[in-house]
Formats: C-alpha cells, structure tokens, sequence
C-alpha cells in the first residue's frame, strides 16, 4: 500500500511535468486544467505523506519539530490510555452492568443442568485436587496439621465438654444400655467362673481352716454373687443401678465444675497425646488422607466424585429454576466485582502504562503503524485525488474570473 500511495503520487508528478512542459510549447487549453490538477495533486499528496510520517517517524530522518509524534510521545499516550480504560471501562457502575446483563447464573445453571456437563467439572476438579495433593509436600502438611489440630486439642479443656456430654447422655437414659450391658456380662462371668471363685477363697483362706469348710463357704459366696448378679441384671430399679446414675450425674458435675477433677483429666489427655501410639497416629493422619483423597479423585465411580457430580447437577437444576437464588448468586458477583475493580481499577489500568513505557520507540511505531495498516496508505492517496480535483476547481474558477 506504501507503494501504491508513492505510485499516485509519482504519477501526479509525472503528470505535471508533462503537462507543464506541454503548456509551455503551445499546447491547447485544457493542458491547463491537467497540469494545474496533478500540481495540486502533488502538493497534497505530498502534505499527506508528510502528515502520516510524522505521526511515526521524521520525515526523511530530519528532525522537524513536532514530528516521530508517537515515539516520543507513546508514555503520554499509555497513560491517557490507561486512564481512559480506568475510567470508562473499569467504573463499578460499568462493570456491574455488565455483568447484570450477561446473566452468568442463568447461563451457568443452563450449562450444569445439561448432561455431562457435572461429570466433566467433577472431572476438572479432581485434577485440580490431584496436582495441589502431589505438589504439597508432606511434611509441611504434616506441620499444618500438628499446628491446626494437635495443639488446638491440647489447648482446648476437655473436662467441661466432656461433662456436658456426659450431662446429656444421661439426661435422655442412653447410658442404661451400657449399664445393661455391663450388668449382663458380669452376671455371665460369675455364671461361667465357679472355679475360680472357689480357687480365690481357697487362697485367701488361713491356713489351718479346713478345707471342707473353705468349700461351704466359698460355695455360699458364690451363690450370694450369682443371685446378686442376677439381681442387679433383672432389676432396672436395683440400689446399684441408682448409685451408677449418681455417681455419673455427679462426675459429670465435676467435669464441668470441679476445678481437681479438670485436672486430673487434662492429665490424663496429656499423657494420651503424648502416647508413641497416638503421636504415630497423627504423624499417619496426612499421609492417610492424602491416599484417600487421591484413589477417590482418581476412580470416576467413587462415592466422593459420585456425590460431587450429584451436588453440581442438583445445584445446575436449582440455578435453572429459582430466580431467587439466581438474583442472591448475581447481587454476590456484581459486588465482588465491583468491590475489585473500585479498589483495583487504578492498578489494573496502570497495566497499560507499564507495558506502553517498557516498549521502544521505533518499536511501538512500528507497531501502531502496522495496526492502523492500509488506511494510512489511504490517506497519502486521498490526499493525491482531492488535491488534485481542489487544484481543478480553483484553477478553473481562476480561469473564469479572469
């Protein structure tokens, strides 16, 4: 286009030239006319050359001032560039308009209710998932997890929790299962352990007791231990069973209240967390969990990505069908958005500025040049044409005038 430009303009030249020199040895009239219009011709398309030079460079290398006006002048035109995009592009109001207009929650409802769609999100974010797992490293996991749960556990108190857990364990009677249980297996224990009974007294009985009556008696302690096993087995009112619910009602008081019973307990927490068992257990905990979360997002039919992929649909569904939620949904994006670009806007535009002020000169020319393209080349050959029709017209008023 460079080219063609320069051809229309040698060519007015050419048609000068001829036309003058034909005017001169006694050409006819209209000689005139033509030499008059590529004249002009010339003088336009030379103004226009020198007009869309100067835009990016000195024209013929020769330093006139206010010309090459955008290498010099390409960190005046970033930032206004920047403060334009600021301030008509990057407004709250703008931003929040937009996004109204788009309506992202509708589309995005749209686009999760339609099939396939969930499965290929729970897809994306178990790669997701699996490549933060595989980038973290372990051992400062394990540090997060000793700092976040270990310690949080060994600050917090554990005999006030405790006790009204307790409190309300009791409170609803889901303790006397227990209990029933416990009075069960103690009743089959002294049923299935005669002999041992017997071999305990026999033990403890002096020496010179003989041991027909060690018999009797430990006979008759056995069964007095039986019928009160079965007593306290078959009877949900039984003495014991009572003193059982005091003793916990009252231990659960203590744990809430008693400030000796709280530190008896943090002891024995203390020396729970302090187990080679328990510590092993946590230091396990990560490198467990980092399994199970892989294998889950690794197997397309796991439970966990079965319930992700659920979720999503059934979130795409209500998305789909509830414009309340879709509204609450939109009201959050445009605030967020607003939010960033109000607080933001001036670093995000200052984006431009920098990048304009790193470039080179002649580079950004270049660069603005070829962006602009053939319509430059346009106006070097518009300028030619009407220069040279505006020559016409003012020679042939010139012609009548005279």
């Amino acid at each position: 286009m460079k080219a063609v430009a320069l051809g229309f303009l040698l060519g007015a030249a050419v048609v000068w030239v001829v036309f003058l020199l034909w005017e001169n040895n006694g050409g006819p009239a209209f000689t005139g006319y033509v030499r008059a219009a590529a004249e002009a011709g010339v003088v336009g398309g030379l103004a226009d050359w020198f007009a869309v030079t100067a835009l990016f460079r000195h024209p013929l290398g020769i330093k006139i001032p206010h010309t090459a006006l955008i290498p010099r002048k390409k960190d005046q035109l970033g930032a206004s560039l920047s403060d334009f995009v600021g301030g008509n592009f990057l407004a709250p109001t703008v931003v929040g308009e937009k996004l109204r207009a788009a309506q992202i929650s509708a589309r995005l409802g749209g686009w999760l209710s339609t099939p396939g769609n969930a499965e290929r999100v729970t897809a994306e974010l178990a790669t997701v998932v699996r490549g933060a797992v595989t980038v973290l490293r372990d051992d400062e996991i394990q540090a997060v997890v000793d700092q976040a749960v270990t310690r949080r556990v060994v600050a917090q108190p554990w005999g006030p929790p405790l006790g009204r857990l307790l409190e309300g364990v009791l409170s609803d009677g889901s303790h006397r299962r227990l209990v029933d249980l416990i009075c069960d297996r103690a009743y089959d224990w002294v049923r299935n352990n005669h002999e041992t009974v017997m071999a305990l007294v026999s033990k403890q009985a002096p020496s010179w007791s003989p041991r027909f009556v060690d018999g009797i008696i430990a006979d008759r302690l056995y069964a007095e231990a039986l019928s009160f096993a079965w007593a306290v087995k078959s009877d949900q009112e039984h003495p014991l069973r009572k003193a059982i619910d005091r003793f916990l009602v009252s231990f659960a008081g203590d744990l809430q209240n008693d400030p000796e019973t709280g530190e008896r307990v943090e002891a024995i927490k203390q020396q729970l967390l302090e187990h080679p068992d328990v510590q092993a257990l946590i230091s396990r905990a990560w490198a467990t969990g980092k399994a199970m979360l892989l294998d889950a997002a690794e197997d397309p039919s796991s439970q966990l990505r079965l319930r992700v992929t659920d979720g999503i649909a059934r979130f795409g569904e209500r998305l789909d069908n509830e414009q309340d939620l879709r509204d609450k949904i939109d009201g959050w994006i445009v605030e967020a958005a607003s939010y960033v670009v109000g607080r933001y806007s001036g670093e995000i535009s200052t984006l431009i500025s920098d990048t304009v002020a790193r470039w080179d000169g002649p580079e950004t020319s270049r660069k603005v040049e070829l962006q602009v393209g053939r319509d430059l080349q346009f106006i070097r050959i518009n300028g030619t044409l009407v220069g040279a029709l505006a020559g016409l017209i003012i020679y042939s008023v010139g012609e009548l005038l005279v």
